[in-house]
């Protein structure tokens, strides 16, 4: 059940992430949000919990962190997910 709840916090987060950073389109992107809220939520959380002295519990300041490293992983994921959907020489001609 815990698992559920990890990978269920980690999608919200990553979807919050996309649409703090606004889409394109309409949807949002879930297999993105799941990697960049699980990324965002270990490394942001982890160190703004522990900057902020709350320990490993869940706190406000692990929420934030988790925010905010998952919109850092999603706007980096996106700068270099463009550069690929673009193609390259070939795709000029």
């Amino acid at each position: 059940m815990l698992i559920i709840g990890i990978l269920l916090f980690g999608m919200l987060i990553g979807a919050a992430a996309q649409l703090l950073l606004g889409r394109s389109n309409s949807g949002v992107d879930w297999g993105m949000a799941l990697v960049a809220g699980l990324a965002g939520s270990f490394v942001g959380g982890l160190l703004a919990s522990l900057f902020a002295g709350d320990g490993l519990s869940l706190r406000p300041s692990g929420v934030i962190g988790s925010i905010v490293g998952a919109v850092l992983i999603s706007a980096v994921w996106r700068h270099f997910g463009e550069g690929r959907s673009t193609g390259g020489p070939a795709s000029r001609r």
